[in-house]
């Protein structure tokens, strides 16, 4: 078999390979051939000099390679400070300082933390690769990755994915919140909001303005607590009524996480301080959820149903987990179900309360959007006593459009980490060692300039265009994507959907004061921390649209 001598563009000629290939090959297939050899994660490139295999076999010279044009080279990024790293060019903007990193170094950019060090991409093509599960990447949570100090081999989103656990994981768990369970739920959202009115019309009667966070943070749990754990946590007893333990402790853990990853294994390791009240509630928050689990109400036996069948007749998730038989007639481990009800319960409210949040944000400060989500609920007859579903909730066809671009620009996640199996060339010709942490940046990837247009413009009518229904599959990542992407997706949009129209149709939002709204730097996810509003209660609506 002939055989031809390659190497990459931006080595040395010397660490040129033999590679043997058959002249009658496509060129594709030697392609990848090469691109394996050299651990090449995307082989594509349109730009040959040598168009045909046999042109490639019979060159008398070595081959040189491009990646999308590109000479093989090491990420860059900011030098730093001794022992600190780059951690002030970073924090505490880390949105605002990756964005520029990424306009000065390029789409892959290497950071190095208190010890800590991190690669972050704000390219679609290099996400892409990233977020898929194979010989190059994994989901492993070493000392790198963001969820270090929550890190637990039994849940299915704090774990590696090489594990059985894992495996196990995500074939009980998903069919808890498919599409026919988030169906089943839906009338569990609709009583959860409509629960919340007697709160936010004693604050309407008051005059009083409130923090968006908080009282979405309690709206959210509130459902969420029904849905995961069958429970009633009482956030809309009244207007102070408190936020139940668990729920803050599971925001408490979230943060105290982001604090301890963000300094370094060393911090990590410290026997006081964030690491030791890290470990504390921890072990805190485990020992309320086991004890909740237990007080959880049941449907009764589900022996013989299908998984899917099973997550309609569960009283809640719990349930669901507790009781539910695989084919096989194997139940989900005991000794897996505390751990992945803490994923459940808290990955289900913080993230969709930091979204709700940051979508009354977009109600009060974007023109027009929140008037034009009135006029289509009217236009929709949704009133207040309309009977949700997913088909009338995913219909909306501009409520659609609003919440799309509210999690372009304000998605509440950020950081879903990926880690290098063998050394590995990116698209780009950007090459990363082994045990590497590479880090999709979402807020950075959804307004990359190259990709999008005025992409720090809200815009929901962008939506419609050709440009953006074409894009790039990964340049709109809002719940990840390949075989770890987030498994609640169905119930988070849904829920996000009717929560958000049942109080617009019932409540007019008014930002109060003037002072700029920032975003926490050091929680897990992405939440405003002084966003105020009134909701004053309507008396009015708008005519019908004359079609």
């Amino acid at each position: 078999m002939p055989s031809q001598r390659f190497y990459l563009i931006g080595d040395d000629p010397s660490t040129a390979r033999e590679i043997f290939a058959e002249p009658a090959w496509k060129l594709e297939i030697l392609r990848k051939t090469v691109g394996q050899e050299f651990h090449i994660a995307q082989p594509q490139d349109s730009r040959n000099d040598l168009d045909e295999t046999q042109e490639v076999l019979a060159c008398d010279s070595l081959v040189g390679l491009r990646i999308d044009g590109s000479a093989v080279s090491s990420p860059q990024g900011p030098g730093g400070l001794p022992i600190v790293g780059s951690f002030y060019e970073i924090y505490p903007d880390h949105l605002g300082n990756h964005w520029r990193l990424f306009r000065k170094y390029g789409h892959v950019i290497k950071t190095t933390n208190m010890g800590k060090t991190t690669y972050l991409t704000d390219s679609p093509d290099v996400a892409q690769v990233a977020l898929m599960e194979s010989p190059y990447f994994t989901k492993l949570i070493n000392e790198n990755h963001p969820l270090r100090g929550i890190k637990d081999n039994t849940a299915i989103f704090l774990g590696d994915t090489e594990t059985d656990n894992w495996r196990l994981a995500h074939k009980f768990v998903p069919p808890a919140m498919g599409p026919k369970a988030v169906r089943h739920y839906t009338p569990l959202m609709q009583s959860c909001v409509r629960s919340s009115f007697k709160v936010f019309d004693e604050m309407d009667d008051r005059g009083e303005a409130w923090n968006v966070y908080q009282y979405m943070v309690k709206l959210a749990s509130q459902t969420i607590g029904k849905f995961a754990l069958g429970m009633d946590f009482g956030h809309m007893d009244g207007v102070d009524a408190p936020t139940h333990p668990l729920v803050s402790n599971i925001v408490n853990l979230l943060s105290l996480n982001k604090k301890v990853t963000t300094r370094g294994e060393w911090y990590r390791s410290l026997p006081f301080g964030d690491a030791a009240k890290l470990k504390e509630v921890q072990r805190t928050t485990y020992g309320m959820l086991e004890e909740a689990i237990d007080k959880a109400p049941s449907a009764g036996s589900m022996e013989g149903l299908s998984l899917n069948d099973a997550a309609l007749r569960a009283a809640c998730v719990a349930d669901y987990l507790n009781h539910a038989v695989d084919e096989t007639g194997q139940h989900f481990p005991k000794g897996l179900v505390l751990s992945n009800m803490l994923v459940v319960t808290a990955a289900g409210y913080t993230t969709t309360s930091s979204m709700l949040s940051w979508m009354v944000y977009v109600l009060v400060t974007y023109p027009d959007i929140q008037s034009k989500l009135l006029q289509e609920l009217v236009d929709y007859e949704i009133s207040n006593e309309t009977t949700w579903t997913p088909d009338l909730a995913h219909g909306l066809p501009y409520l659609d459009k609003v919440i799309k671009e509210a999690q372009r620009l304000h998605n509440a996640s950020f950081q879903p980490g990926r880690t290098t199996k063998t050394e590995v060339v990116l698209p780009g010709g950007y090459r990363l060692p082994k045990d590497s942490t590479v880090i999709p940046a979402l807020y950075a990837i959804h307004t990359n300039p190259e990709v999008w247009k005025d992409p720090m413009r809200f815009d929901p009518d962008r939506w419609d265009t050709e440009e953006v229904k074409s894009r790039h599959r990964a340049a709109y990542i809002p719940f990840a994507t390949g075989p770890r992407g987030c498994i609640g997706f169905n119930f988070a949009l849904l829920e996000i959907k009717v929560l958000l129209s049942e109080l617009i149709y019932r409540y007019d939002f008014s930002r109060e004061g003037l002072e700029a709204v920032e975003y926490d730097p050091e929680f897990q996810l992405i939440r405003p921390l002084n966003l105020y509003v009134t909701a004053q209660r309507r008396t009015s609506w708008p005519a019908k649209s004359q079609k």
